[in-house]
């Protein structure tokens, strides 16, 4: 009940108008915050916004999925999701009804270049809920059977996640795009390196990456600077400062001409693809530009993908595009499914825009539409404390600061349309693409022949997200 009248306060707010994070009319502006160094090397950053009685903390260990030593994927996640499973001071019950009795909230999350932890309390809960996040941070205990709980769930959804292709087509388009590279490993770990997880793993993922130098402790909400800085002092200070392995990442190769990977789902009715190759990284040049054109060509639902695959003709209920954008290069995917009888009239489409995109290019009045749209969209995801909490943690994490918010219109304002131009040649890729597809073989591996020179076919039943693979050349038949 309090959760949710706090969220009807918090609406309210923004409705009014009260306080808000940006000022449409005249652009953005991200508050000030305050960045402290404490002595065992933590980063720690501070924003005031008194707008809801509520505190929210963001806290980003710079280590993710690409620090997952190999064989081992999966770790840094089980790492993340035990932080709460108990502590040198309480069970995972103990902490759970704690959190409860205050209404707090507290969840973890990892992505390939961090891990994450989240909290949020209302502002006279502040005392308990500090002594829970830094807690949950500097003595977790990893117990065994919480352990040994977690894995069997994480090993059951994996296996359980095969049955809906739109749940694993990611894993399966990174591990053939970036290969042997961190980024084509499963966030999540796969059947087969989780069941070679220990506890002592866990254990030896936390003394080495969890570390004050290697972590960022944001916080966004109704507090002094001052007293919030004493009080996280208090409680981080003691840390012990201890060096972290360095995460070397190399930059990915992208693909050359064309490669497909056809994943056979034996029992699927409709084909899920995702079609792409190597593409920027979060601190990219022209990050705000690819942007303004990705709105246009996969960022809406009036985009020429959605467009063009649902609008008008009908073949799926959706179509995008986005970049991906990480540390070092991520990803540049287009991603839809139809019917398996319509798989090659999808594709054929899907193809047929992205040629037109750098044949047609875009029009004045699209780039005008494209901006006036991410400057009405834009605005109400940093508004929260929660969303600031995150926003200035992960602008630390990458090397950033409040510039890449505060130019942030006058960025998209400046764009022409010769930058439009040149980055649509120079980043979405026509003749170099990667295609991945789950589907019935039987049924569309003929069809998918054409758009490469060979059909490499795994089965969606092998483990993980590789599996034996049979390769047949174009114009012959593929393995079944």
């Amino acid at each position: 009940m309090r959760r949710r009248l706090l969220s009807f306060i918090l609406a309210v707010s923004v409705v009014l108008g009260a306080v808000s994070a940006i000022a449409q009319t005249s652009g953005l502006k991200l508050p000030a915050y305050k960045r402290v160094r404490l002595k065992n090397g933590m980063t720690v950053l501070l924003l005031e916004q008194h707008s809801v009685p509520l505190i929210a903390f963001d806290v980003i260990v710079k280590a993710g999925s690409a620090a997952d030593p190999a064989g081992k994927e999966g770790i840094a996640l089980m790492t993340a999701s035990l932080l709460r499973k108990g502590s040198k001071a309480r069970s995972a019950e103990q902490f759970s009804t704690a959190l409860d009795f205050i209404g707090g909230e507290f969840t973890t999350n990892v992505n390939t270049d961090y891990s994450v932890v989240s909290a949020e309390f209302v502002k006279k809960d502040l005392a308990e809920g500090l002594d829970l996040l830094s807690e949950a941070l500097l003595r977790p205990s990893f117990p065994q059977d919480e352990f040994s709980k977690l894995l069997k769930q994480r090993v059951d959804g994996l296996k359980a996640a095969k049955d809906q292709p739109q749940a694993v087509i990611g894993a399966y388009f990174n591990a053939y795009l970036f290969d042997r590279h961190p980024y084509g490993r499963p966030v999540g770990g796969d059947e087969k390196s989780m069941a070679a997880l220990t506890q002592e793993d866990a254990a030896r993922f936390y003394e080495a990456f969890y570390t004050p130098g290697n972590t960022i402790l944001a916080v966004a909400g109704d507090f002094s600077s001052a007293e919030m800085e004493k009080l996280i002092t208090q409680k981080f200070e003691a840390w012990p400062s201890r060096q972290s392995p360095k995460i070397n990442l190399a930059e990915p190769t992208p693909s050359t001409g064309r490669r497909l990977l056809l994943i056979d789902k034996p029992d699927a009715t409709q084909t899920y693809y995702r079609i792409g190759n190597v593409g920027v990284a979060r601190t990219n040049a022209d990050r705000v530009y690819l942007r303004v054109v990705n709105t246009l060509f996969g960022g809406r639902f009036t985009s020429m993908l959605n467009s063009e695959l649902r609008i008008k003709s009908g073949l799926t209920y959706g179509a995008n595009s986005f970049f991906d954008e990480k540390r070092v290069r991520g990803s540049f995917v287009i991603s839809s499914y139809t019917k398996n009888a319509t798989t090659g009239e999808a594709l054929d489409k899907t193809l047929d825009v992205l040629q037109r995109l750098h044949a047609k290019g875009i029009t004045e009045e699209e780039l005008k539409s494209a901006k006036n749209y991410i400057q009405g969209q834009f605005p109400p995801t940093i508004e929260t404390s929660g969303q600031l909490a995150f926003l200035i943690a992960e602008l630390e994490q990458y090397g950033l600061d409040e510039r890449e918010i505060n130019n942030f219109y006058a960025q998209i304002n400046a764009m022409t349309m010769a930058d439009a131009q040149r980055v649509i040649k120079q980043y979405y890729p026509l003749d170099n693409l990667v295609f991945v597809v789950i589907g019935k073989a039987s049924e569309i591996g003929d069809v998918l022949k054409k758009y490469a020179p060979s059909l490499e076919t795994r089965s969606i039943n092998e483990p993980g997200f590789g599996g034996q693979k049979t390769v047949a050349q174009a114009g012959q038949p593929a393995a079944q």
